[in-house]
């Protein structure tokens, strides 16, 4: 545990003029994670220096990383859930963000389709179900799949905002889904996501064998538009992909938040931002995934 007297050596020592004395104080910084924030924040309040502001934001944004970097790890490793995942993702934009709202209202509206769904109806009329709740009476609506707004990317802001991108309602959909049993998953269609019910139920054992003989239809997840399989077919012919067994096979949550992850780096394709960019790519890489979507 440091001491207040070394870290306040430490603080004195962030506008040091020598990079090499700068870059092992900030290393040490760094290393001492979420705890030493106020510090810096109280610092950079106290301080007249735009260059000793500049450097403590950076400070600030590189703990937040660190710390990032190791909970999509601890993410990774112990096969964390879809809303997990995604609420890894928001905190990029967001680090502080109180997740349990994000919990309260996914309860809310998961209540509300619990009270209308029933094991009587056939697929495509439960599905209907679900999207009048979630579309119609949650007013939830989707927005156009650009990289103008990285926001329509991250499941917070589409429940606060109730819009988002075929990425965001659609994870959102699918954590849904699965808490009502629903047979829903992302499937690896190129250039899209989008989701389909399969009449097979699909187990880490089976969901490499599965594909499109297993599949009632398809959901846009951004608006929740319903396909059929010749509607996927022609799409897949149109851009000529091969492989139809593994476009159509279930994807997993990893591959879900890998995909999301590069999705959202595209955003920040110009000088400014490129390290969002980079940050996010390196993200996804921890993932050991190829992006299939």
């Amino acid at each position: 545990m440091e001491t207040d007297k070394e870290i306040h050596a430490l603080m004195r020592l962030i506008d040091d003029p020598d990079e090499d004395v700068y870059s092992t104080v900030s290393e040490k910084i760094v290393s001492l994670g979420r705890k030493i924030i106020p510090n810096l924040e109280h610092l950079w309040e106290n301080t007249g220096s735009s260059f000793t502001q500049e450097r403590i934001e950076f400070l600030i944004h590189r703990v937040h990383m660190r710390e990032l970097e190791e909970e999509f790890i601890h993410w990774r490793d112990n096969n964390g859930t879809l809303l997990d995942g995604a609420l890894l993702v928001a905190r990029y934009h967001y680090p502080d963000l109180e997740t349990r709202t994000v919990h309260q209202e996914i309860g809310k509206l998961s209540k509300n389709i619990w009270l209308e769904l029933n094991s009587y109806l056939t697929p495509i009329e439960r599905v209907n179900v679900f999207n009048g709740i979630f579309y119609n009476y949650y007013k939830m609506s989707g927005l156009e799949l650009t990289y103008q707004n990285p926001e329509a990317f991250l499941i917070n802001k589409a429940l606060e905002s109730k819009k988002g991108n075929a990425f965001a309602n659609g994870i959102l959909y699918l954590i849904l889904c699965e808490q009502h049993d629903l047979p829903v998953h992302a499937v690896r269609i190129p250039r899209q996501f989008i989701l389909a019910w399969f009449n097979t139920l699909i187990t880490p054992e089976n969901e490499h064998s599965v594909g499109s003989a297993d599949i009632a239809f398809f959901i846009e997840p951004a608006t929740g538009q319903l396909y059929s399989m010749p509607d996927v077919e022609n799409y897949l012919r149109k851009i000529e992909a091969s492989n139809k067994q593994y476009h159509m096979s279930p994807a997993n949550n990893r591959e879900i938040i890998h995909s999301l992850l590069l999705e959202l780096s595209k955003c920040y394709d110009d000088d400014k931002n490129r390290y969002k960019h980079d940050e996010l790519v390196s993200f996804a890489q921890l993932l050991e995934l190829d992006s299939p979507f």
